[in-house]
């Protein structure tokens, strides 16, 4: 008991102390004299509120609401005054117990055969007063003052609970607040013997925080009171909000010692403020200083988030001069209830019947300004003559009352028509009892409790045998009962399940809506409940602060669409950030997402970056401009090349046709004109079959129209040799059937090559996944590189050669020599597709495909015109050159 000696110096030698010593006493076993231990000295008034019973359980309550500044501190004793200003709310709750205990009595099965008995005392928020109130209950005497309480109810402030729970934790009696809400009473280490019926104030901050989560307000400002109350509520809400998107612009906080220049303060930060709902964690005194502010600087399109401590109170709720600011105020509140029969109850109360309530005869006096009765002054003189500091101050409490006394004997006597029947007046109203009920509930705790400790087992019990092991009324001890009421189950009158969760009530709230009356007004209207984690909310039945149903925004940067993320804003909240577009290939779906998500590989983002659609198949078809240029090149080449066919067909017996056998003419006409068509099998959507025969019948053109140059030049080359003194010889290696025979062998040779790619390893139809777009390729994909560069290098290595032998022979002693031409065709051949290679493999998609028919038809077209243009000029525009004189001139 080290808090034994600290309290001695406190007051020595006070009659504080010498009580607090009884206690000690008491439970010790120790004499101590009975005047001592029934003296109250220093309470604010003699008055209390008592029955008497078997069991008596204590009660404590802050009646009286106007006690002196400064008192809520330690200070010297003898400097107290007595508390004045009853409140009627207060007493509403005191007579809730009363009604509870009347309840219990009357029920045969609880407490069968024990009458509960209560002595309720007023603590007027003072620690002292509070501290020897449940003193005097706890260490009363059966002599004088009565037995010892074994429980407390009370008190309402978690100060206090917490101050007289420190002091008279040793003793084990248990408490049950029915409004300490602080979160520190919930550690049970800390505080073994406190439980209550209210919930702690971390599950009301979890529900605010739930609402501003539901509502996405993602963008507030918090108000709180400068205590624990304020500052740990704001700390539960700032930690269940983490990671969910919810910023606080700004936490102000307000001390009562300088509520006034904190009020302005407040309401200068909430107009400056971008942040559209407020959270207010406050006394409603507090809160009316901080409203009144706001309606003198004309704010009133803010959204309040209310804490049980203001959201109901009727003080607000009445004040026309906050009301435009006020309106639309979203709370938690108190859970209410009904108590059925307690309105009965309480408009029945009268002096005449209740002559020993002392409370009931100044609220009548206060009420209907007139004096039920003669006043008896009950002066409580100390059996011992001893002068202490406590004669003292009983003085100054005996004056003080005897003033009051005096003042209230001025006043008529009741006519006796006086009644609470048709009183208004906040004692009366039952609408919605939420302390109230709180204490209701209280009460019945203990009861079961009381009844769980003072049960016997069946077995047995009639003779007796068991009677050792049962509790007597009359020697109650505090640590069984505290036993009992932590395994406590129960079910209410009302038909509610309660037990405590580790001294705690189940978290069950009211969600509580201010809203507009035609007389200007405000209404507290019931719109949800929160029973635990969940939230079941009547959001229709909402009205908001800009007077409609529409929810309120509060954001700091609005919630980028679906298409957009989130791009944090360097140094600032994470609520405030900038919507950038997703990139190419990427999708956001939800509004305010963090990250863009990539598309499968074979679909890509629409336009507006909200889905991903498939990607497009493209391939070069006969529509697009590119493939209607190619075509109309390939088809314009066949055309030509037919003409230049029917035109060297048609002269066919002139010296310019039959020049280095003609019939090689016609076949390389045949082949250029091969070469043009092939390129139109490369154009369209492609197949298993297009894939197949389009790079065979490139293959084997080509090379059928390189042969015929090759063989052409070795031709020119033989002629000019066999002209030489002992080579006649040599033409008849080279005549006509051996020229057609080289033709169809080194076209052979590349049907052959074409025919073992295509049956082993040849190209297919596929969609090309790599390139990133909103379309995916459809080509014939080279599934052997090996048979494609045996295709194209057969071609080049014929090229090569004929390129250098018509080399040699470009300076024979012609008039006409063709191998001239050749050369000239060849060198644009082989320069068009040396180009071609790198270009081939760079280029993307669909392009592909095109580059390989540009190299078609450019060398097609080089080929043709290089070798039959000067021939088809002579031909047509210069005949007279067309003979074989001027041929064979050198």
């Amino acid at each position: 008991m080290s808090w034994f000696p600290w309290l001695l110096t406190q007051w020595p030698s006070s009659a504080l102390s010498l009580l607090l010593l009884s206690v000690v006493g008491r439970q010790m076993g120790l004499e101590v004299v009975q005047a001592i231990v029934c003296s109250r000295w220093g309470a604010p008034s003699n008055k209390s509120l008592s029955q008497d019973g078997d069991v008596i359980i204590g009660g404590l309550f802050n009646l009286y609401y106007k006690p002196s500044y400064g008192e809520q501190v330690f200070t010297t004793l003898p400097h107290y005054e007595p508390c004045t200003g009853l409140d009627p709310e207060v007493l509403q709750n005191v007579y809730a117990m009363a009604f509870a205990v009347k309840e219990i009595n009357r029920n045969n099965i609880l407490l069968p055969g024990v009458k509960l008995g209560y002595r309720i005392f007023d603590s007027c928020v003072r620690y002292p007063w509070a501290l020897q109130a449940a003193l005097s209950l706890v260490a009363g005497d059966e002599h004088s003052c009565g037995q010892p309480v074994p429980l407390l109810i009370g008190d309402a402030a978690s100060t206090t609970t917490i101050f007289l729970s420190r002091i008279l934790g040793s003793l084990s009696v248990p408490f049950i607040s029915y409004l300490s809400s602080c979160p520190c009473l919930s550690d049970k280490n800390k505080f073994p013997n406190v439980f209550r019926t209210i919930p702690s104030d971390i599950y009301q901050a979890r529900a605010m925080a739930q609402l501003a989560i539901r509502f996405r307000w993602t963008w507030m400002g918090a108000v709180v009171v400068n205590n624990d109350y304020g500052l740990l509520a704001i700390q539960a809400f700032q930690e269940e909000t983490q990671g969910k998107g919810v910023c606080l612009e700004f936490i102000e906080t307000l001390r009562k010692e300088t509520i006034e220049s904190d009020a302005r303060r407040v309401a200068l930060t909430i107009q400056a403020s971008t942040a559209r709902v407020i959270l207010i964690f406050c006394w409603y005194t507090e809160v009316k200083k901080v409203f009144l502010e706001l309606a003198k600087i004309n704010v009133t399109d803010r959204q309040f988030l209310a804490s049980e401590a203001w959201s109901t109170n009727n003080d607000l709720l009445r004040n026309l001069a906050i009301s435009k600011v006020a309106s639309g105020v979203l709370g938690v509140a108190i859970r209410s209830s009904t108590i059925p029969g307690f309105e009965n109850y309480l408009r029945s109360l009268h002096p005449i019947r209740n002559p020993d309530d002392d409370f009931l005869r100044e609220f009548w006096e206060n009420e209907f300004g007139c004096s039920p009765g003669a006043l008896q002054l009950h002066a409580a003189p100390l059996s011992s003559p001893l002068k202490t500091r406590s004669d003292h101050v009983a003085n100054v409490s005996s004056s003080s009352t005897a003033k009051a006394s005096f003042q209230k004997a001025s006043l008529s006597p009741c006519s006796g028509t006086e009644s609470l029947e048709g009183l208004h007046n906040p004692i009366t109203d039952t609408s919605q009892l939420r302390v109230t009920y709180n204490v209701y509930l209280a009460v019945y705790a203990a009861a079961h409790a009381l009844h769980s400790l003072l049960s016997c087992p069946d077995t047995d019990s009639s003779h007796g045998n068991n009677s050792s092991t049962c509790s007597s009324p009359k020697h109650i001890k505090p640590i069984e009962l505290l036993q009992h009421l932590n395994n406590l189950h129960f079910t209410t009158p009302q038909g509610e399940m309660f037990y405590f969760q580790g001294g705690d009530a189940p978290a069950k709230y009211d969600l509580v809506n201010w809203q507009n009356t035609p007389e200007g007004s405000l209404k507290l209207v019931l719109i949800g409940r929160v029973d635990g984690f969940d939230l079941h909310l009547n959001q229709s039945a909402v009205q908001w602060s800009t007077g409609s149903n529409q929810v309120p925004t509060s954001v700091c940067s609005e919630s980028c669409p679906p298409g957009t993320r989130v791009a944090n804003r360097k140094g600032e909240p994470l609520c405030c950030f900038d919507c950038i577009p997703c990139a190419d290939g990427e999708i956001s779906k939800k509004p305010g997402s963090l990250h863009c998500e990539r598309c499968p590989l074979e679909f890509w983002s629409n336009a507006k970056r909200t889905a991903c659609i498939p990607r497009q198949l493209d391939f070069l078809s006969f529509n697009e401009t590119l493939g209607i240029t190619l075509t109309t090149a390939a088809v314009s080449g066949t055309v030509v090349t037919t003409a230049v066919f029917v035109v060297f067909l048609y002269y066919r017996q002139t010296p310019m046709v039959r020049a280095n056998n003609s019939e090689l003419s016609f076949l390389l006409l045949l082949s250029l004109k091969l070469c043009f068509l092939c390129s139109l099998v490369f154009i369209g959507r492609p197949s298993v079959w297009a894939c197949r025969f389009q790079q065979a019948a490139f293959g084997i053109s080509f090379v059928l129209c390189v042969s015929c140059l090759l063989v052409k030049t070795i031709v020119v080359l033989a002629v000019f040799r066999s002209a030489q003194p002992g080579a006649e010889a040599l033409m008849k290696w080279f005549g006509p059937g051996q020229q057609r025979g080289s033709v169809c062998l080194f076209t052979s040779i590349q049907i052959i090559i074409c025919a073992t790619w295509l049956s082993l390893s040849p190209p297919v139809p596929q969609r090309d996944l790599g390139f990133q777009g909103s379309k995916v390729t459809l080509e014939c994909a080279m599934a052997s590189v090996v048979g494609f560069s045996l295709v194209l290098g057969y071609i080049g290595l014929l090229a090569c050669t004929c390129l250098l032998l018509a080399f040699f022979a470009r300076k024979l002693p012609d008039n006409f020599n063709e191998a001239k031409l050749i050369t000239f065709s060849m060198l644009i051949f082989c320069a068009v597709w040396v180009a071609f290679v790198p270009a081939y493999v760079s280029s993307p998609g669909k392009y592909v495909v095109a580059v390989e028919i540009f190299a078609i038809l450019a060398s097609t077209y080089a080929l043709l015109l290089c070798i039959f243009a000067p021939k088809c000029f002579i031909i047509l525009l210069r005949p007279e050159k067309n003979t074989k004189k001027h041929l064979m001139a050198r």
